[in-house]
């Protein structure tokens, strides 16, 4: 257990700003929120991009999100509700399903799909990206599917409880470690009454989005499916998450690279020359071939 692995948290960082979010569609159509893009890229590196999707109505997801590229990052996906089958290009694929996570690490790159396994009902999730560092983003792609019975789950005296998808909180690993980033991200079920503390290193950016009940950090309320961004007051340890109502929360923190971010598109480097160089090796079919 390392030194931030503990439940006290004596002062809570405050939420420095919030963001509503764009609705937008992405894939072939899929109507989701992006509550993170290139404009906070910076303020919230290592992580690149955050989008939220949450339809009962099949027309928002039936067309999916078919063949396209990837390269210098990683993509995690958290399925709150649904079916979606993944296939690539390197080989791989899964079925990601009812609150399993996929996670796959585009590296060098990857052409890939995500097609819904289902034609009613609701689909809900996140998929956030988190940046590979200048060393490791022409690494060998990488991908695996987790189960809902897969994520460990760290549980508070009053009820509370957090699916730990990566990093650690009270003594529990997550399943996923990432030794340069070392990203906490966790889905957090507070009851109405309870709260979660949760310590943060002092370098570490952090945000949390509320996407059901009534929660709040201090005296300022979190807003539904809004980014909350939180400061980076070096009096607080961590953050303190309070439910009003039954809420569930996911609540990210990472370690930032703080280097050059060049993005275009589905490909992020460190230069335009290794944009240009991406461009020209998915033009001539360099990226990864199915085994």
């Amino acid at each position: 257990m390392d030194r931030h692995d503990t439940t006290e948290v004596k002062r809570s960082r405050a939420i420095e700003r919030a963001y509503q979010g764009e609705a937008t569609r992405d894939g072939a159509g899929v109507s989701l929120t992006r509550l993170m893009s290139q404009g906070l890229q910076r303020r919230l590196d290592p992580f690149l991009m955050l989008d939220f999707f949450g339809s009962h109505d099949a027309a928002d997801y039936l067309a999916g999100f078919p063949d396209h590229p990837h390269r210098g990052f990683e993509t995690i996906t958290y399925m709150i509700e649904g079916r979606m089958r993944h296939r690539d290009n390197a080989g791989h694929e899964g079925l990601l399903a009812t609150g399993g996570m996929q996670w796959m690490v585009a590296g060098s790159g990857v052409v890939h799909s995500e097609m819904p396994e289902q034609e009613a009902g609701r689909m809900a999730g996140f998929q956030l990206w988190l940046n590979l560092a200048a060393r490791d983003k022409m690494t060998s792609p990488w991908y695996r599917d987790f189960a809902a019975g897969d994520l460990p789950r760290a549980d508070a005296p009053d009820g509370a409880y957090a699916v730990v998808l990566a990093g650690t909180t009270r003594g529990v690993a997550g399943a996923v470690q990432r030794l340069v980033t070392e990203p906490l991200i966790l889905d957090l079920h507070l009851p109405a009454g309870t709260f979660w503390s949760q310590p943060l290193a002092l370098s570490h950016h952090a945000f949390a989005v509320l996407y059901a009940g009534q929660a709040s950090i201090g005296e300022q309320v979190l807003a539904m499916e809004t980014l909350a961004v939180l400061d980076d007051d070096p009096s607080a340890d961590g953050v303190i998450i309070k439910a009003q109502e039954d809420a569930r929360v996911f609540l990210v923190a990472g370690r930032p690279l703080r280097e050059p971010i060049v993005q275009y598109g589905p490909f992020v480097m460190n230069s335009r020359e290794e944009i240009a160089a991406a461009v020209e090796d998915l033009r001539e079919g360099r990226f990864t071939t199915r085994a």
